[in-house]
C-alpha cells in the first residue's frame, strides 16, 4: 500500500530539486481519523503506528488496528457521556500513549480536541475552560495534576486514564464498550483542534484549526522532517504542545511512519540518547533547547547510528551547535519555522542545499513575504515581518481567526495578510534567516538590534550554557543591549566572567551590538512550550 500522502497531495520540484511547488485534493468530509487512521488500519491492520516508553522501562506498542479499535471504544463511550459534535475536550495527557486514540476519539465524533500542557496551574486551566466553554477535560494519571484541575474545573466532567482519581471518571470503562463506529458526519471546514498560544504577552490566544489542518502537515513530516515508510520518528514534544501536531501525529501516520513516544518528567541528554539508540529511530525532531543541552553534555555519536534525518524548530538554533553536532554525528540540523496558527511556513526542505544559521525557503503551500514598517516589501538583506498572503484563498493548516478576541484579529489580520509578529530577512538565494519576535528586537542608537545573533556568539563561550538578550533603557542610546546569561556548571558568575563574556562579544560583534550589560541567572523564563520568556526579563529589569 502506498503511503496516503500521494493519495492528498502534489509536489513539485525543479531540476535542481528544490522543493517549489505543493497542493492538496481532498473530500468536502476529509476526517483524518476515518480516513487516514481507519483506512490503514483496514489495508495494514497490524502495521505498527506508535512506540511508547517511559523512564521507568514501561514499554507500549499500538498497531493501526489498535488505535482504530480503541478510538472507535472511546468514541461511542464519550458519546454515551453527552459529548457530542462541536463539543470542546481539554486534553492534559502529558505524554501518555493514551492520547493518540483519545484525540482519534474526539476527530470521529466531531468534538474539538484541546490540547494543553500539564505545566500549567490552577488559574490557567480555569481561564481556559472558561474561555473556551470547555464541556470536559481528560487528564493524565498524576495527582498533583489531578488536583489542578479539581481546583480550577467546576462541574465540568472529569476524566482520567489507567487508575482512579477522586472526582474523576477512569476511561478504562472504554474497554467495555463496542470496537465498532458507524461514521459520523462531519465537514473538512467544521473545528477539529484548539490551541492556545504560548502568551509571551497578555493572555493566551484561542487558535482554531479545522481538518485540513491535518493534511497540510505532510509538507512538515515528508518534505521537511523526512521521515519515511516504515520509519520510526521521535519528535520531543509534550502532547499539549502545537508541536506534537507537527511532528507526533498527522504528517507522520499520513506518510506511512510510525512514531516513536518517549515520557519522561525531566530531560537527561544520555537517557534521550539511550532511547535513540534502542529504538532504532530513523529521524528526528527536538526544539533548540535540547540540542545545546545535547551538545554542552555531550554526544554520543553510535545513539545517532540509525537516525537519518535531523530537524528543528521553535525558536532560532545557534550556528555553533549546528557545527558541533554535525562534527559528532554527521547530521545536519535543518532548521524550519512555523506557529501554533500555522503548519511549517518556512524550512530547509529535501533536497535542498542547507545552509546553516538559515530557517530554508518558504513552504510552497504558503505565499511568504516579508514587509517593512510601512507595509512594502522587504529587500535583499532588509529586515521586515514575516506574513502569508492569503490572497482571497485560506491556505490548509493556517488558522483564520482568532477566537473571542478582535484586538488581537485587528492587529495579526490586516485585510488578506496574516501577520506572524516575527523578524527575519533573506539572501540573494531565497534563504530566510530568523532575528526575533518584533516585541523582541532592541533599538539602540537609531539601530535595529535582533537578540538572537548576539545570542549566537555567546553560546560559543566556554562557560556559557544558555543566555537571553533584551533591551534595558537607556537616556543616550534610547536602549543598551544586556544578555542574561545562564552558567555551565563549574564557573563563577563574578566580575571578571562578566567582563570576558563581554570581550568575547566585542571582538565578533558590531561596537554598537555588544552586551553592554550582563547578569547570571539560574535558569531563564520559559512559555509552557519551552521558547523563552523575553517579556518576563524586560519586566523583570523594569520593576513590573
Amino acid at each position: 500500500m502506498e503511503a496516503l500522502y500521494q493519495k492528498f497531495s502534489q509536489a513539485e520540484f525543479d531540476a535542481e530539486g528544490n522543493f517549489t511547488g505543493f497542493s492538496l485534493h481532498y473530500e468536502e468530509d476529509f476526517n483524518f481519523a476515518y480516513d487516514v487512521v481507519d483506512e490503514i488500519a483496514r489495508n495494514e491492520p497490524e502495521k505498527t503506528a506508535l512506540i511508547w516508553c517511559d523512564e521507568n522501562g514501561g514499554e507500549k506498542k499500538l498497531s493501526f488496528r489498535e488505535i482504530s479499535e480503541l478510538s472507535n471504544r472511546a468514541a461511542n463511550y464519550f458519546l454515551h457521556q453527552g459529548i457530542h459534535k462541536g463539543d470542546k475536550v481539554l486534553m492534559m495527557l502529558k505524554r501518555h500513549y493514551e492520547y493518540w486514540y483519545l484525540h482519534m476519539a474526539l476527530h470521529k465524533i466531531g468534538a474539538v480536541s484541546v490540547p494543553a500542557t500539564y505545566m500549567l496551574q490552577a488559574h490557567d486551566i480555569q481561564y481556559r475552560i472558561q474561555t473556551a466553554k470547555i464541556r470536559a477535560v481528560i487528564c493524565a494519571d498524576d495527582e498533583k495534576l489531578c488536583e489542578k484541575v479539581r481546583q480550577a474545573a467546576g462541574k465540568i466532567k472529569l476524566y482520567t486514564v489507567r487508575q482512579k482519581q477522586k472526582g474523576f471518571i477512569c476511561l478504562d470503562e472504554i474497554y467495555q464498550v463496542s470496537d465498532q463506529l458507524e461514521r459520523i458526519s462531519t465537514k473538512v471546514t467544521d473545528p477539529m483542534l484548539m490551541y492556545f498560544t504560548s502568551g509571551t504577552t497578555g493572555e493566551p490566544k484561542m487558535v482554531v484549526h479545522d481538518y485540513t489542518y491535518a493534511l497540510a502537515h505532510i509538507v512538515t513530516a515528508k518534505y521537511w522532517q523526512c521521515v519515511r515508510e516504515n520509519g520510526l520518528h521521535l519528535s520531543v514534544a509534550d502532547t499539549g504542545w502545537a508541536k506534537a501536531s507537527w511532528g507526533k501525529l498527522y504528517g507522520q501516520w499520513l506518510c506511512g511512519c510510525a512514531i516513536m513516544v518517549y515520557e519522561f518528567e525531566h530531560f537527561h541528554p544520555e537517557k534521550m540518547m539511550q532511547v535513540l539508540e534502542k529504538y532504532q529511530v530513523t529521524s528526528f525532531c527536538a526544539p533548540p533547547t535540547l540540542f545545546r543541552l545535547l551538545a554542552k553534555n555531550g554526544i554520543r555519536p553510535e545513539a545517532f547510528a540509525s537516525v537519518e534525518h535531523v530537524s528543528t524548530a521553535g525558536e532560532a538554533l545557534q550556528e555553533e551547535i549546528i557545527r558541533l553536532f554535525y562534527e559528532k554525528t554527521g547530521l545536519e540540523i535543518m532548521e524550519g519555522f512555523g506557529q501554533s496558527e500555522t503548519a511549517l511556513i518556512i524550512g530547509n526542505f529535501k533536497g535542498c542545499h542547507p545552509r546553516r544559521g538559515s530557517m530554508g525557503k518558504p513552504n510552497p503551500l504558503y505565499h511568504v513575504m516579508l514587509i517593512n514598517p510601512d507595509g512594502n516589501p522587504a529587500g535583499i538583506g532588509e529586515q521586515g515581518e514575516i506574513v502569508i498572503d492569503t490572497r482571497g484563498h485560506m491556505p490548509e493548516g493556517l488558522c483564520h481567526g482568532y477566537e473571542q478576541n478582535a484586538e488581537a484579529n485587528a492587529r495579526y489580520w490586516t485585510g488578506t495578510i496574516f501577520h506572524t509578529g516575527d523578524m527575519a530577512y533573506y539572501d540573494e538565494d531565497g534563504y530566510y534567516y530568523y532575528i526575533g519576535r518584533m516585541d523582541d528586537v532592541i533599538k539602540s542608537s537609531g539601530y535595529r538590534i535582533g537578540p538572537f545573533e548576539i545570542e549566537s556568539v555567546l553560546i560559543q563561550h566556554k562557560a556559557v550554557l544558555e543566555c537571553a538578550v533584551t533591551g534595558v533603557p537607556d537616556a543616550e542610546r534610547g536602549q543598551l543591549v544586556k544578555a542574561t546569561v545562564v552558567l555551565r556548571s563549574g564557573y563563577v558568575p563574578d566580575d571578571a566572567l562578566r567582563e570576558e563574556l563581554k570581550e568575547f562579544a566585542r571582538k565578533q560583534l558590531a561596537n554598537y551590538k555588544y552586551p553592554r550589560v550582563i547578569t547570571f541567572a539560574e535558569d531563564l523564563p520559559k512559555t509552557p512550550s519551552g521558547k523563552i520568556c523575553y517579556q518576563k526579563i524586560r519586566d523583570a529589569d523594569q520593576g513590573t
